[in-house]
């Protein structure tokens, strides 16, 4: 496991409307008390929310804070990419969370580059055009990408994309542990040491979780399934119970050595907020 400081950061998804913004302005301001690393923001599949993510980043960098803004290679081309890159370095942006994405259903790749398919291509290309200039994220599937065929082809992706250039990946939303502390030594048994900071899903309520996990093939465990369905409609009951796990979950992620935590906000802060206070962060 990597000896490297522990970072806290959080992401956001770039907002819809004007209100939208003012509110994740007033986000920012109540999560910047933990003095987080950075704050990261979603980019929608096939660049559909680039307009939105840049300027998601730019308000976050004009808010004195760094900001983190995923990159996506799947539906573009070197030079769209090298525009935006460019324009992210202008802006002061100094690390960049390099992802395959997705294709918007309906949408073909005329505008697809062959050597820009994985999220390895991505990594290398920034790396090679812009050498140190960005610290480079990847993602980390602990169990596993739900389109992987095996989890030997998991681990071997997730090498290729650290020897690709990456510096430090964040991990999909789990509620195992064991699954992070596994993933973490397979992947050091292939030379991989880099620091691997496990994403956290706060839980605010049964459909939401149920709905994300099903489509990006995060785990909710039986026993964690069937407690949160038990609360019915009482979701002052529910949220209590998800802050006491996912507080313990977190807690077992930094004793066993893990870098840092990234939170997956849902552009809201009083759920992590609370989380952080009682780890003492």
């Amino acid at each position: 496991m990597s000896q490297a400081p522990r970072t806290l950061s959080f992401e956001f998804f770039p907002p819809r409307n004007e209100q939208a913004r003012e509110q994740l302005k007033i986000t920012r301001q109540q999560l910047r008390q933990f003095s987080p690393a950075f704050f990261s923001c979603t980019y929608g599949a096939g660049g559909s929310t680039r307009d939105g993510t840049l300027q998601t980043v730019t308000d976050i960098i004009q808010d004195g804070l760094n900001a983190a803004p995923h990159l996506a290679c799947i539906g573009a081309n070197k030079a769209e990419l090298r525009q935006l890159l460019n324009t992210y370095r202008d802006l002061g942006v100094k690390r960049i969370v390099a992802l395959r994405g997705d294709m918007p259903s309906g949408m073909g790749l005329f505008a697809q580059d062959d050597d820009l398919l994985h999220a390895s291509d991505l990594v290398r290309f920034i790396r090679q055009e812009y050498n140190d200039t960005f610290h480079i994220e990847v993602a980390a599937y602990p169990e596993f990408h739900p389109q992987a065929d095996s989890a030997e082809q998991d681990i071997a992706h997730f090498v290729a994309k650290c020897q690709a250039g990456a510096d430090s990946a964040i991990t999909q939303y789990f509620y195992n542990p064991d699954a992070y502390f596994y993933f973490v030594d397979e992947v050091a048994k292939q030379g991989v040491n880099l620091p691997i900071v496990p994403g956290i899903m706060p839980i605010s309520g049964f459909a939401k979780l149920s709905r994300f996990s099903n489509s990006c093939g995060a785990e909710v465990p039986r026993w964690l399934r069937l407690k949160l369905q038990s609360f019915a409609d009482d979701s002052a009951s529910l949220k209590a119970f998800g802050l006491d796990v996912v507080t313990q979950l977190c807690e077992t992620l930094l004793k066993g050595g893990a870098p840092g935590l990234h939170f997956y906000t849902l552009n809201n802060a009083g759920t992590v907020s609370t989380i952080c206070q009682r780890l003492g962060l």
